[in-house]
């Protein structure tokens, strides 16, 4: 679990990058999107640490989810404001989704992992309001948009899961 989270919260933290790279700092979405990047980086750091303390060896896919975090986190800004929140709420979709598995799969064999993946994922729910907030299912294209993003958010859950 930790393997996997730790690979998506970097995925996170990229698709950000590659949004704040095309948006700059100009704009309530930019400024929206840097706050969610901030925790983003908290989750990934947190993670990051686990990954060393607990001896979970990452996954060997970091290299891909750095580019294609980056790559739909650009394309999705290069398209809009909406197009970038509607890339954030279908994303956030599927990591709520994950989540609450865990959450449930954990039960109480691990306190201190279940409530760190709870806190997590109250802050992704967040994300994804506010994503919704501020028009996403408003982006052209939103429905194709939403289900392409989230399939490939399920292929790289699987995929870090076992890579």
């Amino acid at each position: 679990m930790i393997r996997v989270d730790q690979a998506g919260e970097f995925g996170a933290t990229r698709i950000y990058a590659g949004q704040l790279a095309v948006m700059g700092d100009r704009g309530r979405a930019a400024r929206l999107i840097a706050r969610m990047a901030a925790q983003e980086e908290r989750h990934r750091a947190l993670f990051d640490r686990m990954i060393v303390e607990r001896g979970v060896r990452p996954t060997l896919l970091h290299p891909i989810w750095n580019v294609a975090g980056f790559a739909l986190g650009a394309a999705t800004a290069l398209i809009g404001p909406k197009a970038a929140m509607a890339c954030t709420a279908a994303v956030e979709t599927e990591i709520d989704i994950h989540y609450e598995d865990q959450v449930q799969a954990i039960g109480d064999t691990d306190p201190e992992l279940a409530a760190i993946v709870a806190e997590f994922q109250a802050e992704e729910v967040e994300h994804r309001e506010i994503a919704l907030a501020e028009g996403a299912e408003s982006a052209f294209g939103y429905p194709v948009m939403s289900a392409v993003i989230r399939f490939g958010c399920r292929v790289a859950i699987a995929a870090s899961k076992r890579i």
